[in-house]
């Protein structure tokens, strides 16, 4: 019997980078976000840090306290807005991130990239082929996780982006 485990696609030094990130909004790529999401909950929970997902379905859960969810933040725009008016630190983590933004949710993400001193709050959007707004763009920290994962090239602005 072969045993096949999953590749490690979120490090402890990933997590550091996205952490220690100077900025608030930080796209995450990745080939499988369910297992980034999966691998990234221990860390949580060793790093003592406050690392919250957001589902659709549940909203804004602790990754380190799954009992303890935000009420009233299911829509993207209510979570958002949830995460600009909290005061204390924290990283919240939208997984396999393929829902449209609208205009009010660009604005939100706007604000909360502005958040400065000393209780930031994160955005890390993950997926695979995560699909920013172009307003949005320079405003995000990119990192990609995953083994053999290639760079693609992408002229911006008239730039060249990863």
């Amino acid at each position: 019997m072969t045993l096949v485990t999953p590749e490690l696609l979120v490090t402890p030094k990933l997590f550091e980078e996205v952490l220690s990130s100077r900025k608030n909004l930080v796209a995450l790529e990745t080939s499988n976000a369910q297992v980034a999401v999966a691998q990234l909950r221990p860390l949580a929970m060793r790093s003592g840090q406050s690392v919250y997902l957001w589902q659709p379905e549940a909203g804004i859960v602790s990754l380190r306290e799954s009992e303890v969810r935000v009420p009233g933040t299911h829509r993207l725009g209510d979570a958002f807005r949830y995460v600009l008016r909290s005061i204390h630190f924290g990283v919240y983590v939208f997984a396999g991130f393929d829902t449209p933004m609208k205009a009010q949710d660009t604005l939100l993400l706007r604000s909360i990239s502005r958040i400065s001193g000393g209780n930031e709050r994160k955005i890390v959007l993950v997926g695979a082929k995560l699909v920013l707004p172009d307003d949005l763009e320079g405003l995000f920290e990119h990192l990609y996780c995953g083994l053999g994962r290639q760079r693609h090239l992408r002229l911006r602005d008239g730039k060249w982006v990863i």
